[in-house]
């Protein structure tokens, strides 16, 4: 495993060959090279379109070689870029079939202005709301050219040959991507190991407040669990290496972990605690 670096607003690590995870300021993203090409899964909120291209850079690549982008469900911290990508470039912008109305702005499924307020005494709330705002999130997801994947087959043509693994329930389409090669799970927020507004390290469910279905995402959780991964890569929070079954078990029992060896970013060796919700940057590379 090669260590990760750290840049102002995000820490880019690469815990398994040609698969690039980046810790945002606030959500992640991952990128899946093959050559010169790659797929992006996810990219964050709009304002992070400057982090997104620089981690880009950062792994070798150039935005316009883009394969796709990999939507694992239409909120505004995981799509906020993906509409950069298909106007400058002409990136296909790919997700679910059930997901694609949210996507292309015909309808929308998000927490309410109503809920984060009803919470906005609580301080950890109040700074994620304000982080938010400040990185576009108030804006609405409308990615127009944005389409459902026709199939398996298309998703195995791209780099990292991702495979789909329907999650409801955050959202009514939410998908993680499986990773053969890998042996990793990139679970978006249907299993996150950190949240700005969360007091648990370690595999976890977003608060109530981000679920649409929340007992329909518990049952997605099965899923994950049934996958031979051994390297999580969650929407929020850092990489952790850990078998799939043990951490849905570990969310299932309500078993809060205190501390875990992270697999990215860290010092020599790749491992640290989260940095969620910090500035990830600190003093330039390591």
């Amino acid at each position: 495993m090669r260590g990760g670096h750290k840049h102002q607003g995000y820490s880019l690590s690469e815990p398994a060959p040609d698969v690039f995870f980046v810790e945002g300021p606030a959500s992640n993203w991952v990128i899946l090279r093959r050559g010169a090409s790659f797929t992006l899964i996810d990219g964050g909120y709009p304002g992070d379109l400057p982090l997104v291209l620089a981690s880009l850079s950062d792994a070798g690549l150039h935005p316009a070689d883009a394969s796709a982008v990999l939507i694992t469900h239409a909120h505004i911290d995981h799509a906020g870029t993906a509409g950069h990508f298909a106007a400058a470039y002409g990136t296909p912008v790919l997700c679910s079939a059930p997901e694609l109305p949210y996507l292309v702005g015909q309808d929308r499924d998000q927490v309410s202005v109503m809920t984060i307020m009803s919470r906005a005494w609580q301080p950890s709330v109040l700074h994620w709301a304000l982080h938010v705002l400040a990185s576009g999130g108030a804006s609405r997801v409308a990615v127009l050219s944005a389409a459902a994947w026709a199939g398996d087959d298309e998703l195995a043509g791209l780099p990292g040959s991702p495979v789909a693994v329907p999650t409801p329930g955050h959202t009514p389409g939410h998908t993680a991507f499986f990773l053969p090669e890998a042996r990793a799970a990139v679970t978006g927020d249907a299993l996150v190991t950190g949240h700005a507004i969360s007091r648990i390290r370690g595999p976890q469910m977003l608060d109530p407040m981000f679920q649409s279905d929340e007992a329909r995402a518990r049952r997605s959780l099965g899923q994950l669990g049934k996958l031979e991964a051994s390297l999580l890569l969650p929407g929020h929070g850092p990489a952790v290496r850990t078998v799939m079954g043990r951490a849905v078990g570990a969310v299932r029992s309500h078993a809060a972990v205190p501390k875990r060896r992270f697999a990215v970013p860290g010092p020599a060796g790749g491992f640290a605690d989260p940095v969620y919700g910090r500035n990830a940057a600190a003093g330039g590379d390591q």
